[in-house]
C-alpha cells in the first residue's frame, strides 16, 4: 500500500512512525512534513490545508490510504473531497468535524443529549457576555471562543478584570479572528484531567489507553498555556470503574448523538475529560488525534494501525481485536525559547543522528532541512519520547535523551509526569 498522511507536526510524524511499522505498507508520504518527517516518508510542500493541493497530490502518486491528521483541513472538508476523488481515507467528513470546529455545537450536542459537561452559556456580543459574567460572579470563569484557535482559544479568568479583558480580546481585538465572533463562558470545574482518544467507525467505540497533558510553558503549571509540554501515558485517574463510566455516560452517548443529528463519526474522537467530584465530564472534543497525547498513546498501541484505519473505513471495528501494551510512555516537548509567545527559527539542533537518539523516540514538531543542516522551525521543535516497564524509566529515559540534545534557548518542562508519578503512589 501506498500511505499519504497530511500534516506536519509531532503528532503526524507519530502516526507516520507507526504507520511504517505496517506490513501491509510499502511506500509512505506526507505533505508537508518536517525535517525530522522526511527521514521516515517522502514529503511534499503541499500546505495541508489546500484540499485541491492535497486530493492532486494523491491522484499523482495514487495512494491507496490518506491519513488527515489537522484539525483545519478536517473541518473544511478535506475528507469528503478525498471521498468524492474515490480515496480511502482516515479522518471526520467536514459535518461530523464540527464536534471541533465550533465549541457552541458541541455544547449545544452535549446539552441536548445529557452528556455531563460544564454549565455554559453562548454569547454573540461582548457587552451581554460581561453582564452575565458580573451577575454570576464566580471565579475562575472559562472563556472559549466558538471556532479553532490552534488549541489556544481558551482563557481561564481568575478575576473579573481578567474575564472582561478575555471577552473583549477575543470578541472586539480579535486575536482568534472570526473564530472569536461567539463565545462559550462556562462554569470552571475541577479535578484532574485525563485525555482519551478513542477509534471509531461510527458505531463501536475502542478508547485507546489513557494519557496526561502538561498545558502550562513553567515548571509547577505555571505560565502560560500552550499546545502542549509533554504527556505521559497511562493516567493514573482514568480507572477501570472511570473508564466503565465514562463509556457508559460519554463515549457512547457521544457516538450516539452524532449518529441522531446525522453526523456520523468516523476516525479519531478525542475526549478532553475532568474526573470531577460528580464523575467524569467533557472538557472539550477534538475530532482528530491529540498533540502531543498521540506520541505517548500510538508507541503503546501492538495492533497494525492500518487494519484499524481499514477497519474503521468498512465499518468492521468491533471485530477487530485491538491490543495495547503495558509498558507506559513518557514525552518531553523541547520548545524554542520564548515559545508559546514568539520565537526565533532556523536555529541548529545537534545530538540526533538521522534525526534520531538510541534508545528513545524523537518525534520532530517544529524542525527542517536546511543544507543538509537540521533546524528549528516553530515553536514546539521536538518531543523526545520513551517507553518503560513504569513511569519512572520512562521519564528516566526521556530526560536523559534531552539532556543529549541541543539547540540555543531550548525550552522544556522538569516536571513532566511529577503529578502522575504522586498519583500512583
Amino acid at each position: 500500500m501506498k500511505v499519504l498522511v497530511v500534516g506536519g507536526g509531532g503528532r503526524e510524524h507519530a502516526l507516520v512512525r507507526k504507520i511504517k511499522e505496517s506490513k501491509k505498507v510499502d511506500e509512505i508520504f506526507c505533505t508537508p512534513g518536517n525535517g525530522g518527517i522526511s527521514y521516515d516518508a517522502k514529503c511534499f510542500d503541499v500546505a495541508a490545508t489546500d484540499i485541491d493541493g492535497v486530493v492532486n497530490l494523491a491522484k499523482e502518486i495514487k495512494a491507496d490510504l490518506v491519513v488527515v491528521a489537522p484539525d483545519d483541513p478536517l473541518v473544511a472538508g478535506m475528507v469528503d473531497a478525498l471521498n468524492e476523488a474515490g480515496f480511502k481515507t482516515f479522518g471526520p467528513r467536514a459535518n461530523a468535524a464540527i464536534i471541533e470546529g465550533s465549541k457552541v455545537f458541541s455544547k449545544e450536542l452535549m446539552q441536548k443529549y445529557n452528556i455531563p459537561t460544564a454549565e455554559y452559556k453562548v454569547f454573540d456580543n461582548a457587552e451581554n457576555a460581561i453582564e452575565y459574567i458580573k451577575e454570576r460572579n464566580e471565579f475562575p470563569t472559562v472563556i472559549k471562543a466558538d471556532g479553532l484557535a490552534l488549541g489556544k482559544g481558551v482563557i481561564i479568568a481568575e478575576n473579573l478584570d481578567d474575564a472582561i479583558a478575555g471577552v473583549k480580546e477575543i470578541m472586539e481585538d480579535k486575536i482568534f479572528g472570526a473564530s472569536g465572533n461567539n463565545i462559550v463562558v462556562e462554569e470552571f470545574l475541577t479535578g484532574p484531567e485525563v485525555s482519551v482518544l478513542a477509534f471509531t467507525d461510527g458505531k463501536c467505540v475502542k478508547p485507546m489507553v489513557s494519557s496526561m497533558d502538561h498545558k502550562r510553558a513553567l515548571d509547577g503549571d505555571k505560565g502560560l498555556n500552550t499546545g502542549g509540554m509533554g504527556t505521559v501515558s497511562p493516567n493514573p485517574y482514568y480507572t477501570d470503574e472511570v473508564a466503565k463510566e465514562c463509556m457508559d455516560k460519554i463515549f457512547m452517548p457521544t457516538i450516539d448523538a452524532m449518529n441522531k443529528e446525522g453526523r456520523t463519526f468516523k476516525g479519531c474522537l478525542y475526549f478532553g475529560l475532568m474526573i470531577t467530584p460528580k464523575g467524569p465530564k467533557v472538557i472539550e472534543y477534538n475530532c482528530r488525534f491529540g498533540d502531543p497525547e498521540t506520541q505517548v498513546v500510538l508507541p503503546r498501541l501492538k495492533t497494525d494501525i492500518v487494519d484499524i484505519f481499514e477497519s474503521i473505513d468498512n465499518e468492521t471495528l468491533s471485530e477487530l481485536d485491538v491490543e495495547w501494551s503495558d509498558d507506559a510512555c513518557a514525552c518531553v516537548i523541547m520548545a524554542s525559547g520564548g515559545y508559546p509567545k514568539s520565537y526565533p527559527k532556523g536555529i541548529e539542533i545537534t545530538g540526533l543522528t538521522n534525526g534520531q537518539l538510541d534508545g528513545v523516540t524523537v518525534y520532530h514538531a517544529g524542525t527542517k532541512l536546511e543544507n543538509g543542516k537540521l533546524v528549528t522551525a516553530g515553536g514546539r521543535v521536538l518531543g523526545v519520547t520513551a517507553l518503560g516497564d513504569t513511569l519512572e524509566n520512562a521519564l528516566k529515559k526521556s530526560y536523559e535523551a534531552v539532556e543529549k540534545i541541543h539547540f540555543d534557548g531550548a525550552h522544556y518542562r522538569h516536571d513532566i509526569g511529577k503529578r502522575a508519578l504522586e498519583a500512583f503512589k
